[in-house]
């Protein structure tokens, strides 16, 4: 996941991707209001989303928006590899309970992607609060955990 970034701006020079693999760039504009900051979104109430992120080896997940306080939790250990909306690439190594928090003001945001560069799954889970300064992102309704079936006895 994200690097302990708060707020970063979108650089809206095209040089500043100059050094990202081909697609991300587009991937980053497709998807610059996308509020899926997760792979399924596990809990949610009025006033907090919770959502796992899982990502194989090599798996690089959609960019994603985050303009609410949130903070996410490595639940496995590995390499990953960010991608930011001012253009820059850092790389961290997680470690299981690995937490990092994250406020945002009116108007401020971040916009981001995160690649798995390990060779071991990269599990986070991620706890978004609705109630900060910006409204919550709107998301699709087939990223929500669908309900077990109880089995017939």
């Amino acid at each position: 996941m994200p690097h302990g970034q708060d707020h970063i701006e979108t650089a809206k020079e095209p040089a500043a991707f100059s050094d990202w693999p081909e697609g991300v760039y587009e991937d980053m504009n497709a998807n610059e209001h996308s509020g899926v900051v997760g792979s399924v979104l596990v809990s949610e109430t009025d006033r907090v989303r919770v959502w796992h992120l899982r990502l194989r080896p090599g798996y690089r997940c959609p960019f994603h928006r985050h303009v609410n306080p949130y903070f996410w939790t490595a639940l496995t250990p590995g390499k990953a590899r960010g991608y930011f909306s001012d253009g820059r690439i850092s790389e961290a190594e997680h470690y299981v309970g690995e937490t990092k928090h994250f406020h945002y003001g009116p108007g401020e945001y971040m916009l981001h992607s995160v690649e798995n560069i390990g060779d071991t799954e990269l599990v986070f889970a991620t706890v978004e609060f609705l109630d900060g300064a910006n409204e919550a992102l709107k998301i699709p309704d087939e990223v929500r955990a669908a309900p077990l079936e109880m089995a017939a006895e």
